[in-house]
């Protein structure tokens, strides 16, 4: 069992948060540039990732929920950085695919990365190794809240 009382600095939480909040105001001023949010981003780096996809594939990817996604695309769709199709296989669905301007912005947001690696004065497999290790426990907090939640649910 984990003490209740440990100090927040030997707190991974806060560690992460901290990491978090650092990496973003790295990137604020870059993304300020190119007149994009970080959200926006994300949505970008996964067109350019996976090509056309629908907003509800973007939002899985991103773990975030559609109506979360979908104010993000229109923007990105005002900005000529995406454009937004009804799927003709299923009316339901919207897909989203990069305009040439999109296409172009990836060039341009490649100094987020090296800003990153720069400001983390680590080598890159140091850096690669930390990801690994970010998503594997990312990973298994969210499998334990799924079982969790899977598991209230069946009361």
């Amino acid at each position: 069992m984990v003490p209740v009382d440990i100090p927040l600095d030997h707190q991974l939480c806060f560690a992460l948060y901290g990491a978090s909040m650092a990496i973003g105001r790295a990137y604020k001023p870059l993304l300020d540039r190119l007149e994009l949010t970080y959200p926006q981003y994300l949505v970008l780096s996964t067109l350019w990732e996976g090509g056309p996809q629908s907003v509800g594939a973007i939002a899985d990817r991103l773990a975030l929920e559609s109506s979360t996604v979908t104010p993000l695309v229109k923007r990105l769709e005002q900005a000529a950085f995406v454009t937004r199709q009804r799927n003709p296989e299923d009316e339901r669905q919207v897909v989203v695919s990069l305009t040439p301007k999109g296409t172009a912005m990836r060039e341009k947001a490649r100094c987020l990365g090296e800003t990153l690696f720069a400001a983390a004065g680590m080598t890159p497999e140091r850096l690669i190794a930390l990801n690994r290790e970010v998503h594997a426990f990312r990973n298994a907090v969210a499998n334990y809240t799924n079982t969790t939640e899977e598991t209230k649910a069946k009361g």
